[in-house]
């Protein structure tokens, strides 16, 4: 005679509900960082503080934020957006004001010799103007926050 407890379907539906748990949890958790993070290096180019820019799954790379006419005094340092910080928090020149990497890379915003730069996987914002990402190129911020852009060396 087949047993009536209720505990094996119980534990039935618990186990169930517990491998769809792991499945959903792995796809998420992978979906969330594929990308990897914003891989910022603070340097010197040409004599100036500059930001380089790269993001392998994204395709850029090399791209420089010079800010001509600053002083440097720091060593260079490459900074990986990953994990999360509470904001503000120091960068080697300006602090990070913004990071939500909930999906990677996520957004980042850097604020450096009142400069504010956005980096967003569509679009890199400086000064809340959109520029486009061109992997290889170097776009200088000034006071006067006019940009150039010119091939990176």
């Amino acid at each position: 005679m087949p047993s009536r407890s209720p505990i094996k379907h119980f534990a039935l539906a618990f186990v169930i509900a517990l491998i769809l748990y792991l499945i959903a949890y792995h796809a998420i958790e992978h979906r969330r960082t594929r990308n990897g993070p914003w891989q910022v290096t603070f340097t010197n180019q040409s004599g100036s503080p500059a930001l380089v820019i790269n993001e392998p799954q994204l395709n850029l790379a090399n791209i420089a934020i010079s800010f001509p006419g600053q002083s440097n005094s720091f060593t260079n340092q490459t900074i990986s957006f990953n994990p999360p910080q509470e904001v503000p928090f120091a960068l080697p020149f300006g602090q990070c004001v913004f990071e939500d990497t909930t999906f990677q890379p996520g957004t980042i915003v850097i604020v450096a010799f009142g400069h504010e730069i956005q980096l967003l996987p569509r679009t890199l914002t400086l000064d809340r103007r959109e520029q486009p990402w061109i992997s290889n190129h170097t776009l200088e911020l000034t006071n006067r926050s006019v940009f150039t852009n010119s091939p990176s060396q």
